[in-house]
């Protein structure tokens, strides 16, 4: 790893510490019932769980890569302290939340973040009662993606600024929405073409991950996005292709324990990755009859996934989607050419580092 890149893992790590301390703080407060803002109900105890359990998934990590690129996007503008950026990530962060409990209940995931999904917590709570489990994980999502647009819409921000980043923050939900609707349906084609996979982490991760902390950064600075909106998403589109590729290389190459989660998820969950659809396009009739075997087979043995891995090594897919991930990063880092025009440079190089650093994190 070059000096650069570690200078941006740096930053990223120092965003991640201080938001973490920030975010502990204002779920605290939160399901605090002697200090929340929060209106729940008094009696009964199922709100009160389902806080509980937004806080402990919220809380239990992840790269974060949404604050950071949301705090560097308003260094893009100014060195200075920028009111609503703390608003924001909480809202961003929240919005993961939401979208993490209802992936595990869509992929049946029993455990995330090095912990139980919020799924499986309801039905370690209820093991005779699998509907109401379901219906408890459904809500808790829910939950997490109205306090999302509502720690926007009742912060200190200016009310024009507060209700042009709930806005942001709006679309980027309900792409995300149409992004799982479509991942949905790319499973039912048995080998989804290259752009299919692309639109899904479009919609699905790169509209809420990338784009909108961008655009939220900069709106936070007081920057007017207008002009430029369009190279923002050509950057935002290469980097999030490239982080996808990559989360998928991890899905079958990479150390459960750095993931916090076993390793074959998308296998077992029948999903056509960007790994799934290379296993697709190469393998012969005997691979081929194995991987069918093993694809939507939630019980699929560890020996059976190591029997797959190292056909997909043998066929130098392992390589190739590396060197694919690294492409789009560069591609991505390309995008920046010109931002140091009319930006900081020290914030630009960031971005521009940013790429590189993200195709070679461990989880």
């Amino acid at each position: 790893m070059n000096d650069a890149i570690t200078a941006a893992w740096r930053r990223a790590a120092g965003h991640q510490r201080r938001f973490d301390a920030r975010f502990a703080t204002y779920l605290d407060a939160l399901t605090d019932p002697a200090s929340s803002s929060l209106e729940i109900p008094r009696h009964g105890t199922f709100p009160a769980r389902a806080l509980q359990l937004v806080r402990e998934l919220s809380l239990r990590g992840g790269k974060r890569l949404r604050v950071t690129l949301l705090h560097e996007a308003a260094a893009l503008v100014t060195d200075g302290s920028v009111p609503g950026l703390d608003e924001a990530a909480i809202s961003i962060e929240l919005l993961q939340t939401h979208g993490l409990i209802h992936d595990d209940i869509i992929d049946d995931a029993p455990t995330r973040r090095g912990g139980p999904s919020t799924y499986y917590a309801y039905r370690q709570d209820f093991p005779d009662r699998p509907g109401t489990a379901l219906a408890l994980a459904v809500l808790a999502g829910d939950l997490a993606a109205f306090l999302a647009g509502r720690v926007l819409l009742t912060g200190a921000l200016p009310p024009d600024r507060a209700l042009a980043m709930a806005a942001v923050q709006a679309d980027a939900a309900a792409a995300t929405v149409a992004g799982q609707l479509l991942d949905l349906e790319r499973d039912f084609h048995p080998a989804p073409d290259i752009e299919l996979l692309h639109e899904v982490t479009e919609y699905k991760s790169t509209r809420y991950s990338i784009l909108a902390p961008l655009r939220l950064g900069l709106l936070a600075a007081g920057a007017d996005l207008a002009p430029h909106d369009a190279e923002l998403r050509r950057y935002a589109t290469a980097l999030g292709i490239a982080n996808q590729i990559h989360d998928d290389w991890l899905d079958l190459f990479g150390d459960p324990e750095s993931l916090g989660k076993p390793v074959g998820s998308d296998i077992r969950s029948g999903r056509r990755s960007y790994v799934v659809r290379a296993l697709l396009a190469v393998c012969d009739t005997g691979e081929r009859k194995l991987l069918d075997a093993a694809l939507g087979a939630p019980d699929c043995e560890a020996d059976t996934l190591d029997r797959i891995r190292d056909i997909a090594r043998a066929h130098g897919i392992d390589r190739q989607l590396r060197a694919d991930a690294e492409r789009y990063a560069r591609q991505a880092a390309a995008r920046t050419a010109t931002w140091r025009e009319r930006w900081r440079p020290d914030a630009v190089a960031f971005f521009e580092h940013m790429p590189a650093w993200s195709v070679t994190r461990e989880r």
